[in-house]
């Protein structure tokens, strides 16, 4: 399942995120018809996301400790279901976002929240993705947000397609 996934280490924030279904009636986690996006930040470093089923323990653990190295660094939100690193390999910080967004200068997952701020503005001009086309449009997101600013995207295609500028 986390074959797509490369290996991570160091300070990880971990956040999950709601796509699609804009309709009257419940709202976020719960609304029916939602994608559910995993996300995966390493400070510094690159985003990486995964479509998940639900936003359970028994989804995400596994996801997680296939992915991050022990003696990593995660920062989460209060979600129930990473209350399991708590008592794992990783040091967990929990930010508690009904008291702040951020608590000193590193317990935050403002860098995850960007991301899918940014994503979710550009998908947004898209009207009616086919359901089966979200995962293509989501992964173009990452692409653009790893590899930003455009100077760092045409250095990207210019080796993959083996040419040099002189």
């Amino acid at each position: 399942m986390t074959k797509a996934l490369p290996s991570l280490s160091g300070k990880v924030e971990l956040d999950e995120s709601y796509f699609w279904a804009h309709r009257k009636g419940k709202r976020g986690r719960g609304a029916a018809g939602k994608v559910i996006v995993f996300g995966l930040l390493k400070r510094g470093g690159k985003v990486h996301t995964l479509i998940i089923p639900d936003t359970r323990t028994s989804t995400l653990e596994p996801i997680i400790r296939d992915t991050i190295k022990p003696d990593s660094i995660v920062y989460t939100d209060g979600l129930t279901s990473y209350d399991v690193l708590d008592v794992s390999e990783f040091r967990h910080h929990r930010i508690n976002h009904s008291q702040a967004f951020v608590e000193g200068r590193t317990n935050h997952i403002n860098g995850i929240e960007n991301f899918w701020n940014q994503a979710k503005r550009h998908l947004r001009r898209f009207n009616d993705i086919p359901k089966d086309q979200f995962p293509l449009f989501l992964k173009e997101c990452e692409w653009r947000f790893n590899y930003c600013p455009t100077q760092n995207l045409y250095k990207v295609l210019l080796k993959w397609a083996k040419k040099d500028l002189f």
